[in-house]
C-alpha cells in the first residue's frame, strides 16, 4: 500500500515540479524512478532492497509475472487514445505529405541505420540491434508537448511534430513487436513468410476495430444513450475494450486501433468533446506520472554501469545528429518548409512513454529467455529517451532563436466569440494572410465558422487548457467580441499577456458608449459600437469592405461620415504592405495615411462621390 500511494503522490509532485520551472514531466518522472530504484537499492537502503519493487525475480513486487506487461499495455492505449482526440485534420492542410513521410520513410531511416549503429557500436546482434531501432523509432507526445508549450512557433513545425509524436507510437511499436516476434522464435523462417500477413491483420484490424467503435460511440452520445454521469468512464471503457478485442484478433494491433478510435471521434461532430478531452488528459497525467517511475525503479544499477562507456555517447550522438536530421531532411524535400523549419525540426525528436515502456517489457521478457546481450536494451533506450529529453528541454528554445523559427513578433491573432461578427473578421483577416483562431462555448457557432474554413475551437474561456494549446503558440493579437462584457473583460485580464504581447482589444460596454468622458484602453472599434451594433449591421451588411484613402485629411472625413451613418463601421487601416493596423475606440487618430492605404470597414459601400477627396474641394459655408 505504501509503494503505491508513494508512485501516485511523487508522480504529481513531479508532474508540479515540471509545471513550476517548464520542463517535460518525463524528466523528473525517471530521475525520481531511478533514484527509489537502482539508485537506492545501491547506495541508500540498508537491505539492499529497492524502495519501490514493480517486478522482482518475475514473481513478486507490485506488478507479478506479465502484471507489469498487462498495465503498462493499457495504460498507454489511454494515453495514446487521449493524444489521437487532439488530432485535427485542419492542422496538417500544408504538411500533411512530410508527416506521412515522416512516419513512414523517416521511421525506416531510423530503424535501419539505428540497428547498424547499434551493431556496429554496440556490438549487438543484428536481431537485438534492430528490436533497439525499432523501439527508438518513437517520438514522445508528452514530452513534445511541454517544450513547444513554451516556444512561438509557426503552425506548421508545431503540427508537425506533434502529429509524428502521435501516429509514430504504434508504428514504431508495431514494428518492435515484430522483431521481438522474429528473436523469440530463434528466427524461424515460418516467421519470416508470415510477417506481411501479420503485418496486414494488425493494419486490417486495427483500424476497422478504431474506425467502427469510433462511430459507435460518437452515437451512443448524440443520441444521449449514455447518461452525463456516465460519460467518461464509458469512453474509458470503450477505449479499453477496443484495444482488448483487437488484441485478441490480431496480437500488437490495439495501440493502432486506439489512435484510430481518439482520430475519428476527435474529428467528428461529437457533444461533449470537452469534456472527454479534459477527463482524458487528467487521466493521462496520472498514468505517465505512475508508468515512467515504475519503469525506471524497474532497471536495475548493474544494467546502468552497462553504459558507462565512450560508446554510449557515440550511439546517442549518431542517433541525434545523423539519423534524425537525415530522416528530417529526406522526408521534407519538395515540402514548402525552409532550411530553418527543418533543422528545427530535426534538432526536436525526444523518445517518450512508448518507446520506455515497451523496451522495460521486451528486455525483461528476453533476459528471461537467456537471449545474449538482451540486457542492454532496456538500459539503452532510456539513455534516448532521457538523453533527447534533456537535451531538448534544455536547448529547444535557444535553438529556435538561434536558426530563426523563434517568432520574435506573434502576428496570429485570437478571436473570443465565434458570432457572424466575429466570422466575417476571421474570414477577411485569413483572406489577408493572417493565421486567425475563433473560440467560442457555443458549438454552433464553431461549426459555422468551421464551414467558412476557419480554425476555431470549442473551449470554456474560464478554463486553462487554452493556455496549454501549443497550435496557439503564435497568437499575437487577442480580440474579445462576445457579446458578454463580463467575458471580454475576463479574457483581456487573463489572456493578455499570452495572446496578446502586440495588442488587446475588446467592445466597449453599453454603459461605456454613453459616458463620453471615458474611453477605455483596447476598446474596438470606435465608441459608439458594441455587440448589438455591430451584429445589427453584420446581419444588414454582412461584408467587410475597403476604400483607397489619399491622405489623412480623406481618412479623417470617411471617419466623420462614417461617425453620422449607422450603416457603417470602421475596421482596420490597411497599408502599403497590406499590413492591418486596428482602430481603436480609444485613439482613432493616426500619424500616417498615404496613397495606396486603404479603409476596411464593415458595412454598406461608401458613396464614393460623395466623399470629398484632394481633387474635391469641400464647399464652405456661407
Amino acid at each position: 500500500m505504501l509503494e503505491l500511494a508513494g508512485i501516485i503522490i511523487l508522480g504529481i509532485l513531479a508532474q508540479w515540479v515540471a509545471w513550476k520551472f517548464k520542463i517535460p514531466a518525463i524528466l523528473p518522472l525517471i530521475l525520481i524512478g531511478l533514484l527509489v530504484g537502482p539508485i537506492a537499492a545501491e547506495f541508500l537502503s540498508e537491505d539492499g532492497n529497492k524502495w519501490i519493487e514493480p517486478v522482482w525475480n518475475g514473481k513478486n513486487g507490485l506488478f507479478p509475472g506479465d502484471g507489469l506487461y498487462y498495465f503498462v499495455s493499457l495504460a498507454i492505449s489511454v494515453i495514446l487514445f487521449e493524444g489521437g482526440l487532439t488530432l485535427k485534420r485542419s492542422e496538417i492542410k500544408t504538411v500533411g505529405p512530410v508527416i506521412t513521410k515522416l512516419i513512414t520513410i523517416g521511421a525506416a531511416i531510423t530503424f535501419f541505420g539505428g540497428g547498424i549503429l547499434a551493431n556496429q557500436i554496440f556490438g549487438l546482434s543484428w536481431d537485438l540491434a534492430f528490436l533497439f531501432a525499432g523501439l527508438i523509432i518513437v517520438t514522445g507526445p508528452t514530452v513534445i508537448t511541454p517544450i513547444l508549450r513554451n516556444i512561438p512557433l509557426k503552425k506548421d513545425i508545431s503540427a508537425v511534430l506533434k502529429w509524428e509524436g502521435i501516429l509514430i507510437d504504434p508504428i514504431g511499436a508495431l514494428v518492435a513487436v515484430l522483431v521481438f516476434e522474429f528473436i523469440s522464435v530463434e528466427g524461424d523462417s515460418g516467421f519470416t513468410k508470415t510477417a506481411l500477413i501479420e503485418f496486414g491483420k494488425i493494419i486490417l484490424f486495427g483500424t476497422t476495430f478504431g474506425f467502427t467503435f469510433a462511430h459507435a460511440l460518437a452515437f451512443a452520445i448524440n443520441k444521449k444513450l449514455i447518461p452525463h454521469y456516465l460519460l467518461n468512464v464509458v469512453s474509458l471503457s470503450t477505449v479499453l475494450l477496443v484495444f482488448v478485442e483487437s488484441e485478441i484478433f490480431a496480437h500488437e494491433s490495439g495501440l493502432l486501433a486506439v489512435v484510430v478510435m481518439g482520430m475519428v471521434l476527435g474529428n467528428s461532430k461529437l457533444d461533449n468533446i470537452k469534456e472527454l478531452l479534459y477527463f482524458k488528459e487528467s487521466l493521462s497525467v496520472l498514468l505517465i506520472s505512475i508508468l515512467f517511475i515504475l519503469l525506471a525503479a524497474n532497471i536495475n544499477y548493474e544494467d546502468l554501469t552497462l553504459l558507462y562507456t565512450w560508446k554510449t555517447a557515440a550511439l546517442f550522438a549518431a542517433i541525434v545528429f545523423i539519423l534524425r536530421p537525415l530522416a528530417v531532411f529526406v522526408c521534407s524535400q519538395g515540402s514548402k518548409l525552409k532550411i530553418k523549419e527543418k533543422l528545427f525540426i530535426s534538432w526536436v525528436g525526444p523518445r517518450g512513454i512508448v518507446a520506455a515502456g515497451i523496451a522495460s517489457l521486451f528486455g525483461s521478457k528476453l533476459i528471461r529467455q537467456g537471449v545474449e546481450g538482451a540486457e542492454y536494451i532496456t538500459p539503452m533506450v532510456f539513455m534516448v529517451v532521457l538523453g533527447t529529453v534533456l537535451l531538448n528541454a534544455t536547448t529547444a528554445r535557444l535553438f529556435a532563436k538561434l536558426v530563426g523559427v523563434f517568432l520574435k513578433k506573434s502576428e496570429g491573432i485570437l478571436i473570443v466569440g465565434a458570432s457572424k461578427v466575429s466570422r466575417l473578421l476571421g474570414h477577411y483577416l485569413e483572406m489577408n494572410g493572417r493565421h486567425v483562431v475563433l473560440i467560442d462555448s457555443n458549438e454552433k457557432n464553431i461549426e459555422k465558422a468551421k464551414e467558412l474554413s476557419l480554425e476555431a475551437i470549442t473551449t470554456d474561456i474560464y478554463s486553462d487548457t487554452l493556455m496549454d494549446n501549443i497550435e496557439l503558440n503564435d497568437m499575437g493579437y487577442l480580440m474579445a467580441l462576445t457579446a458578454n462584457p463580463d467575458i471580454n473583460k475576463y479574457a483581456i485580464n487573463k489572456f493578455s499577456e499570452q495572446f496578446g504581447e502586440n495588442g488587446s482589444f475588446r467592445l466597449v460596454t453599453t454603459e461605456e458608449m454613453q459616458d463620453d468622458t471615458n474611453n477605455p484602453e483596447g476598446g474596438l472599434f470606435s465608441h459608439k459600437d458594441d455587440f448589438s451594433r455591430l451584429i445589427q449591421l453584420a446581419r444588414k451588411h454582412p461584408s467587410i469592405q475597403e476604400i483607397d484613402l489619399e491622405d489623412k485629411a480623406h481618412y479623417e472625413e470617411l471617419i466623420k461620415i462614417s461617425n453620422n451613418d449607422e450603416d457603417i463601421i470602421p475596421l482596420f487601416i490597411k497599408d502599403k504592405k497590406g499590413e492591418l493596423h486596428i482602430i481603436s475606440s480609444f485613439n482613432l487618430d493616426v500619424k500616417t495615411i498615404e496613397e495606396g492605404y486603404q479603409l476596411v470597414y464593415l458595412g454598406k459601400p461608401f458613396d464614393v462621390e460623395k466623399v470629398p477627396t484632394a481633387e474635391t474641394p469641400v464647399a464652405k459655408e456661407d
